[in-house]
């Protein structure tokens, strides 16, 4: 007896739907999984054997056998417990065969047939819709995320009884209607309540940062203790526009295959914002490990990456971002696999000027040797300091700054009405390149075609390069804050003071600044 069920396996973000074929046959017991199984996947042979058996079925004494195709696909999750399950008892004739062709089934078995939450849901969902599979079957906790997806059915089950029922159309499931709709339908951020106008004084690194968020450029704050460098980058969330219910989905199906994705709310409603700790390894940054999951650099897609104390991460660390924050992309190449993660993010790092964290700061002795101060501005890269698009001093605020009362600082609000301008200027601008969404993303067509600099803009731009020394890459990254400057100001083209305003975010130039 034959019978055959369909599951999905998770490629990086992506699901491949996979053929779930069981054979029980004459022979000494036996039941064995192939096809490339691993960790989870090849012990789920114990757990479907004791789930089915308190199910109320008994297995019989014969030769089982099942092959998870196709077989060079690594198979390493918990997902085809319930399809092993339902291929067993069909080859039992329980059920029609055909029956159970028309649906995609996911799911983790508890010794007693209780159904548990699986990662990668809304991937598998998408994978059965792209199929033309009928519905898709699931624990009753990732129901609401599957139902992010339009044009299938999902139905949601707690125990594996009542996948029988419904297959058996003793008591049918009922479909699961999504009531996700909007972005907003999901749980506050942890950065929720912080305000730009609790941080005083600042207001050039704030009008910088205004710059980075309206078109996604990666931002440096170098400046002493308690200049702010930390308050301003937790604030940054705030002054960014919702996400599209397209981010959104993109966002939550990374959570997802991560397995952090909170089951009471199905779609991950507001940017992500990230800070790994300085001890994190280069897996824990962009991916991969044993079981091949999304690292800091997907989770912050759509959102913030922020890297504090930035010369106290691994140089290696460092330099592996390099290429994705160029592509917008992780790309992990592995004997057996090669898998991409998406990840356009906006970076924000913060770091000291010198070890001590006083050096060049008046009124303050700095203790570092001018070779420590070296050694520590070397631990950045040039390569890697090219892909920031603005490097910023901040400075200690004045003291009384800090104590009056009366000061008033302009809100978030105020940077968000500005900032939803621009970006809907760059909406227009890149309609007929939609997978081109900020200006941090132009490439060199895009460069020549919207950033055309004349007169006093082009000769300062000139005059910038050569006396920072700085790369074409620094070039290009100096025009598109330019542009950017020009979208908050309602500029159809760069103009000189656009162009200034982009040059003077480029202070911490490792020739210039440090004057050592």
């Amino acid at each position: 007896m034959l019978a055959k069920v369909f599951s999905a396996a998770l490629v990086g973000i992506e699901a491949v739907l996979v053929e779930v074929e069981v054979d029980v046959s004459l022979g000494l017991p036996f039941f064995n999984v192939v096809g490339l199984t691993e960790g989870a996947a090849k012990e789920s042979k114990v757990r479907v054997a004791s789930a089915v058996k308190n199910a109320g079925f008994e297995l019989p004494q014969k030769r089982i056998t099942v092959n998870l195709a196709p077989a060079d696909l690594r198979k390493d999750s918990a997902t085809f417990e319930l399809p092993i399950a339902l291929g067993v008892l069909s080859a039992f004739e329980l059920f029609s065969n055909e029956q159970l062709q028309r649906f995609v089934f996911g799911g983790e078995l508890s010794l007693d047939g209780a159904l548990k939450p699986i990662r990668g849901v809304l991937s598998l969902a998408i994978a059965a819709r792209n199929n033309h599979m009928q519905a898709i079957v699931v624990p009753q906790a990732n129901a609401a995320e599957a139902a992010l997806v339009d044009n299938i059915q999902v139905f949601g089950a707690k125990h594996l009884k009542e996948v029988i029922s419904h297959l058996s159309n003793e008591k049918p499931l009922e479909a699961h209607v999504s009531k996700a709709t909007t972005p907003s339908s999901s749980s506050r951020p942890s950065t929720s309540g912080l305000d730009m106008s609790e941080v005083r004084g600042q207001s050039e690194i704030k009008d910088a940062l205004e710059a980075a968020a309206a078109g996604g450029h990666n931002v440096l704050m170098c400046g002493p203790p308690g200049s702010g460098k930390t308050m301003l980058a937790k604030r940054v969330p705030a002054l960014l526009p919702p996400m599209s219910f397209e981010e959104a989905l993109e966002v939550t199906k990374i959570y997802s295959v991560a397995g952090m994705l909170r089951h009471e709310h199905a779609l991950v409603g507001e940017r992500p914002f990230r800070s790994p700790h300085h001890t994190i390894t280069d897996a824990g940054m962009v991916g991969g490990g044993v079981q091949t999951r999304p690292g800091e650099l997907s989770l912050a897609h759509n959102g913030i990456l922020f890297l504090d104390e930035l010369p106290e991460f691994k140089k290696h660390v460092l330099e592996v971002l390099r290429q994705p924050l160029e592509e917008g992309t992780v790309r992990l190449a592995r004997a057996n696999q090669r898998i991409n993660y998406p990840c356009h993010f906006m970076l924000v790092t913060a770091m000291n000027p010198c070890p001590c964290g006083y050096f060049n700061v008046p009124d303050r002795e700095c203790r570092c040797l001018p070779k420590r101060v070296l050694e520590y501005h070397a631990r950045l890269s040039g390569p890697f300091l090219d892909r920031i698009d603005a490097t910023l001093e901040t400075r200690p605020v004045d003291v009384q700054k800090i104590l009056a009362l009366d000061l008033k600082e302009k809100p978030s609000s105020y940077y968000q009405q500005r900032i939803a301008a621009a970006r809907q200027r760059q909406q227009e601008r890149f309609l007929q390149t939609p997978h081109i969404r900020l200006n941090a993303q132009m490439g060199p067509k895009l460069l020549a075609a919207h950033c055309k600099t004349m007169g006093k803009a082009r000769e300062d731009l000139e005059r910038a390069v050569r006396h920072f020394g700085l790369s074409a890459r620094a070039h290009d990254r100096i025009l598109r804050l330019a542009r950017t400057r020009a979208d908050l100001e309602g500029h159809d083209d760069i103009q000189e003071s656009d162009m200034r305003f982009a040059i003077s975010c480029r202070v911490i130039d490792r020739r210039n600044w440090l004057g050592l």
